[in-house]
């Protein structure tokens, strides 16, 4: 079965981010912000606890220490200290977890970090060391650096499909420092079309295959809760 994940629980202090609320009805899996680019604390706890209510699978969100640029920003970490990062970010939210009597269900990189390791086996494989602490599966993009590290270090791997981002023509996700709203009808199509034949077609026209076993929506497009159940009505229809 093809899950639905969202990257949730983004907010920081008085600053409200995203629709998790309503969001959280239609996804099984809640990949809960660690505290680098957005939360804090309470909104890990309260993230947390409204996943408990519903029963979603929760799992780590870390990025690079950005919380200014909302872990969007390129940064030149050596291998090792990306692996701390991680480490030390996903043990936060497994605190929380622990104090819920819940277990982490996966690791799900943020931000820049996500496409700078595609690329970088060495990035990567920081990354799956970190998830193989926790020993949990790492979500990532199929056929790249993401894949083989998680091979390498020997966990399980979840590709991933963008139901609400753009591919380019090398298959890099073009991600925008600010969401619009997302045309239902475009996605829709999209992800039909990526489970049915397992394409999708890039910005500049070609044909991309995508392998997935999961699919990622956003939670702060202006229409994201409409975003989520409609990916939902999609997910649960091909099932």
């Amino acid at each position: 079965m093809v899950t639905l994940n969202c990257d949730m629980g983004e907010s920081f202090g008085n600053w409200r981010f995203g629709d998790d609320e309503g969001i959280m009805p239609f996804v099984d899996c809640a990949n809960i912000a660690c505290g680098f680019h957005a939360s804090d604390p309470t909104t890990m706890a309260r993230t947390v606890r409204l996943a408990a209510s519903l029963k979603k699978k929760i799992g780590a969100h870390p990025s690079l220490p950005d919380k200014e640029g909302f872990g969007r920003r390129a940064m030149s970490l050596p291998p090792e200290e990306l692996r701390d990062c991680f480490v030390y970010q996903i043990g936060a939210l497994s605190g929380f977890l622990k104090a819920e009597g819940l277990v982490l269900n996966h690791v799900k990189p943020h931000g820049i970090i996500y496409g700078m390791a595609a690329g970088d086996v060495a990035l990567a494989r920081a990354m799956a060391e970190a998830a193989a602490v926790f020993e949990v599966p790492l979500f990532g993009m199929a056929g790249t650096a993401h894949e083989r590290a998680a091979a390498d270090t020997g966990i399980p791997f979840e590709g991933e499909f963008f139901a609400d981002l753009q591919y380019d023509g090398q298959g890099n996700l073009i991600i925008p420092r600010v969401h619009s709203t997302i045309d239902l009808d475009h996605a829709e199509k999209r992800l039909t079309r990526a489970l049915g034949d397992g394409t999708v077609t890039a910005n500049d026209g070609s044909n991309l295959s995508i392998s997935f076993t999961t699919v990622c929506i956003h939670s702060d497009p202006p229409n994201a809760r409409d975003v989520a159940g409609r990916m939902r009505e999609v997910l649960d229809n091909d099932g």
